[in-house]
């Protein structure tokens, strides 16, 4: 099966709007989008997204993945924060991306998440990358156009944060089918959701869940909920801007061993159910 054979909205669809008469949400927003690796088949394209860093987005689009996985769906992850990527070293990956005429080849994880990550190229993973937000959009294509994904249930996009040139790149060029937005508990939390609501209402992509990461630390003596960082406002920002689905993540100190570790798949978060159970309604469709 070819990228041609695939698409996220029908059965039908090549991505390639000049030729298409269909009147679906790539056509309303008047931006044709780019067509994937004829060698991939990729079903649901889910970008994971927060107002601002440091909230825990690449944690999320880890466990995600990692719970998705441990249910057979078949998984891959686009590390599209190209300045700070840090999916390869949670996942423990120190080999390289290979290519060929074909395009290039994702690194599989120990449990068979596919990966792509641009340390994934660079002789040193530690070297910065000092480009021009131009040139970062571009790789941002690249890594859709021209990686070999095979065939996958779903791919995660983990997105740097904000909602400049990469963010804006992946909405516009890439057929998205949803987003997951990652928010912490502080009062800034609502102007997060905003902005990122507001670009996905722009966008035309649905805002598919709300993850509160660090909502609260779970006391290890008497096993009390401790809201470090104030009240959770995920139930109430949620339904104010028609998301369906919002989690509370907890603050675990063991987690972050894990991914210093490279072992983030060895995670079981259950408290993520009602997101992995609403994304697997959302392949049904």
């Amino acid at each position: 099966m070819t990228g041609k054979e695939v698409r996220n909205m029908s059965d039908d669809c090549s991505h390639e709007c000049s030729s298409c008469q269909e009147n679906c949400s790539s056509r309303e927003q008047g931006i044709p989008k780019e067509p994937f690796n004829a060698m991939s088949s990729v079903k649901k394209v889910i970008g994971i997204v927060s107002g601002k860093g440091g909230v825990g987005k690449s944690l999320v689009t880890a466990l995600t993945a990692s719970e998705l996985k441990r249910k057979g769906y078949r998984v891959g992850i686009m590390d599209a924060d190209v300045t700070g990527p840090s999916i390869p070293r949670m996942f423990g990956i120190t080999d390289k991306a290979s290519g060929d005429d074909s395009g290039i080849f994702p690194v599989d994880s120990r449990t068979g998440i596919r990966l792509m990550s641009v340390n994934l190229l660079l002789p040193d993973e530690m070297a910065p990358v000092i480009w021009r937000g131009p040139v970062i959009s571009g790789v941002v294509k690249q890594f859709w156009t021209d990686v070999v994904w095979e065939d996958l249930d779903y791919l995660l996009i983990d997105m740097p944060p904000g909602t400049g040139d990469v963010p804006l790149t992946v909405f516009q060029s890439i057929p998205l089918d949803g987003i997951l937005v990652v928010s912490s508990p502080q009062e800034l939390v609502e102007m997060i959701v905003e902005k990122a609501a507001g670009m996905a209402e722009l966008m035309k992509v649905p805002i598919l869940g709300l993850v509160e990461n660090m909502s609260y630390l779970v006391c290890p003596s008497c096993g009390e909920r401790i809201n470090l960082f104030g009240e959770s406002k995920a139930e109430e920002v949620a339904k104010r801007h028609s998301i369906a689905s919002s989690v509370r993540l907890p603050l675990v100190p063991e987690i972050a061993e894990k991914c210093d570790k490279g072992m983030i798949e060895d995670v079981k978060e259950e408290e993520l159910a009602p997101i992995i159970t609403m994304l697997e309604k959302l392949i049904e469709h």
